[in-house]
């Protein structure tokens, strides 16, 4: 046999063999990924897994390709190969991506849904028994998923620098422990803090905002987690709240507010931020009160939109009910407190408030919902009346509290222009002893000496149901 022809034979030979070895290789790569699905359409599941552990894949295939004999075989379909280390590696990898994988938790600022929740007063001589019923009721009997924690600034920082976190150092832990979000409202500005000469008969904001800032810092670096949303400061649109050297001015708010909120989201993105809910009133002189409509386009003019996840919200219903328009209030000749029935006032009713707040963030192209921080509706029907002045509570029976706040929350469910919404209150009336001059005990869903009144049941139900509702 001739060189040329015998040199033709080995390159023959050669080609076909390489041939083999590479189909080979396809044949047992393609064996190992049709068996564990590997070619199917890729889920959100695959996103779980470290990049890392595409290594063992690729070297799963070449180690196989390189395991065939050198001598000469007959093509075979089927791998007859023992596994090796590589295999059972890629093994593992696939039992990870056939496995369901647990989803991440939604960022408080993420869920979007209606929610509800309530105001509770920390127990006052900081008993941790006290408290832990107080979370109790809220998680386990009322079935909320979120509690409302004011936080006066004044008492925890009343000298700069010096704390006294005694308060929340009891609420937090033990609201996170039960599985509740929490929402503080941040307020009253301790005296070394505020405008030189100003009046501090009344609250009010801080000269400089960053002071605030400071705070506000302080405490979600404390408490990581047991924060989830922050309500920057209270009813601002009144001199009661918010007495200053610059006035009521919307526009000095919306700078605490955006220096807030920039804090806040350097520190957790995932808090919601809240702007300070008004309060409505018929008082529109620029001094001692704006209209809580007028103060709201100021608001939005000096640009509160930009700085806040969900725009602050407060009625206390009166003496009318949830659904009833200011201007269509049916007259009630019982009724002891005239307001709403002969003052005709947009400021009488929950549902023209809140829908008008929400139809003013649409006009100015915002997609924020309210947080509805107080609502609740007052009644002394079990206390043997009030003085002067809250005469709108007396006039209110319990049943009518059960019955309101059920169908403003059944309203605020359907409205869809609610995010969070607050009870007023769950436990200031046995807290404060039934004090006739406190006005936060007549809106107590828990009633004199530790009697819960009808509407306790019936929020507990209304969240059960609601909650099932959602699962469906």
């Amino acid at each position: 046999m001739s060189a040329k022809l015998m040199r033709k034979q080995v390159r023959t030979f050669a080609l076909v063999w390489a041939g083999i070895t590479a189909l080979m290789g396809a044949c047992t790569f393609a064996a190992i990924y049709m068996a564990y699905g590997a070619f199917t359409t890729p889920t959100t599941n695959t996103l779980a897994i470290p990049r890392a552990t595409n290594t063992p894949v690729r070297a799963a295939a070449a180690i196989t390709s390189t395991s065939i004999p050198t001598q000469q075989v007959e093509p075979t379909l089927t791998p007859t190969l023992q596994p090796t280390i590589a295999e059972a590696t890629v093994e593992a990898v696939v039992a990870q991506v056939a496995s369901p994988q647990p989803s991440a938790t939604p960022l408080p600022v993420d869920e979007r849904f209606f929610q509800v929740g309530i105001q509770v007063q920390t127990s006052p001589d900081l008993n941790v028994d006290n408290q832990t019923t107080w979370m109790r009721e809220v998680s386990e009997k009322l079935h909320l998923g979120w509690m409302k924690q004011q936080v006066r600034w004044e008492d925890v920082e009343p000298q700069k620098g010096q704390f006294d976190w005694s308060r929340l150092d009891l609420a937090l832990p033990l609201a996170a422990e039960y599985n509740v979000k929490v929402l503080i409202s941040v307020v009253t500005a301790p005296e070394w803090a505020r405008d030189p000469g100003v009046d501090l008969t009344q609250h009010g904001p801080p000269a400089n905002s960053q002071d605030f800032v400071n705070f506000v810092t302080e405490i979600l670096n404390r408490y990581p987690d047991m924060v989830h949303a922050i309500e920057v400061w209270n009813e601002q649109n009144i001199d009661r709240e918010w007495t200053s050297t610059k006035g009521l001015s919307a526009a000095n708010y919306v700078d605490l507010l955006r220096q807030t909120y920039t804090a806040v989201k350097a520190i957790d993105p995932g808090i919601i931020v809240v702007s300070g809910a008004l309060s409505p009133t018929g008082l529109s002189d620029g001094v001692r009160a704006w209209d809580d409509f007028e103060y709201f386009d100021q608001l939005i003019a000096a640009g509160m939109l930009n700085y806040s996840d969900c725009v602050g919200a407060h009625h206390n219903g009166y003496n009318i009910g949830p659904s009833i328009p200011w201007d269509n209030v049916p007259n009630d000749p019982s009724a002891t407190f005239r307001g709403p029935f002969d003052n005709p006032h947009h400021s009488w009713s929950l549902r023209s408030t809140l829908q008008t707040y929400a139809n003013k963030i649409q006009l100015a192209g915002g997609d924020q919902k309210l947080c509805v921080t107080e609502f609740g509706w007052a009644s002394t029907e079990d206390l043997g009346g009030f003085p002067p002045g809250f005469e709108f509570a007396n006039d209110n029976t319990l049943e009518e509290q059960r019955d309101w706040t059920i169908e403003a929350l059944d309203n605020m469910e359907e409205w869809d222009t609610i995010w969070i919404a607050f009870i007023w209150n769950l436990n200031y009336g046995p807290q404060a002893g039934w004090a006739t001059d406190n006005d936060n005990v007549p809106y107590s869903i828990i009633g004199k000496d530790w009697n819960f009144r009808p509407v306790y049941d019936a929020i507990g139900k209304w969240q059960l149901d609601y909650n099932a509702r959602r699962e469906q």
